[in-house]
C-alpha cells in the first residue's frame, strides 16, 4: 500500500472513527488515482471497518465516482433540447460507431472516453460536443470523424 500517499493516506492515517468520513475517502482517493481503484477500496474498507460490499454501493450509488480509469480525451456530448431537435443522436451515434464503445465507456487504448450530458450551455452552437476543454458545435457526423481523426493522429 506503499503507493497510497498524500492527501489520500494522511486522511485515512488521521481517521478516529468519526461518521460520514466515507464520501471524503471516496474523493480523496479519486483525485489521488484518476478513480478509485480495488487496492484503495480494500485500504479504506481496513481503515474504517466498512465491508468492500457496502463501500462499492456507495460508489456505485452516487455517477461522480469511477472504478476504472477515464480516456486521456474526455467526449461530452450534449443531449439538451437544442441539441436533440438539431441531432445530437446521430452525433452520439457517430462517436460510438467510430471509438466503438458505448456511453459511459473508455477505449481500450485509454484515449477516449464517451459520455452524454444534459446540457453543456452553447444551445446556439446546436449540435455541440466538449472534448476535454474544446468545444465544438454546429457538428454533422462528417465534421465529428475529421475532429475526432485528428485527436488520434496526434496521439502517435
Amino acid at each position: 500500500m506503499a503507493e497510497l500517499k498524500d492527501q489520500f493516506a494522511y486522511r485515512l492515517w488521521r481517521y478516529e472513527g468519526e461518521k460520514g468520513e466515507l464520501i471524503p475517502f471516496l474523493q480523496s482517493a479519486q483525485d489521488h488515482f484518476g478513480y478509485i481503484p480495488r487496492h484503495a477500496i480494500k485500504y479504506i474498507s481496513s481503515v474504517t471497518n466498512i465491508p468492500e460490499s457496502q463501500i462499492y454501493g456507495v460508489i456505485t450509488f452516487y455517477s461522480q465516482f469511477r472504478l476504472a480509469p477515464m480516456g486521456k480525451n474526455v467526449i461530452k456530448i450534449c443531449v439538451g433540447t437544442a441539441c436533440h431537435v438539431s441531432g445530437a443522436r446521430r452525433i452520439v451515434d457517430t462517436v460510438q460507431d467510430i471509438l466503438g464503445i458505448e456511453v459511459g465507456d473508455t477505449t481500450e487504448d485509454h484515449l477516449f472516453s464517451l459520455f452524454t450530458v444534459a446540457c453543456l450551455g452553447c444551445c446556439s452552437l446546436a449540435p455541440v460536443m466538449m472534448i476535454n476543454d474544446d468545444t465544438y458545435g454546429a457538428l454533422t457526423p462528417n465534421k465529428v470523424r475529421k475532429i475526432i481523426k485528428q485527436i488520434q493522429r496526434k496521439k502517435t
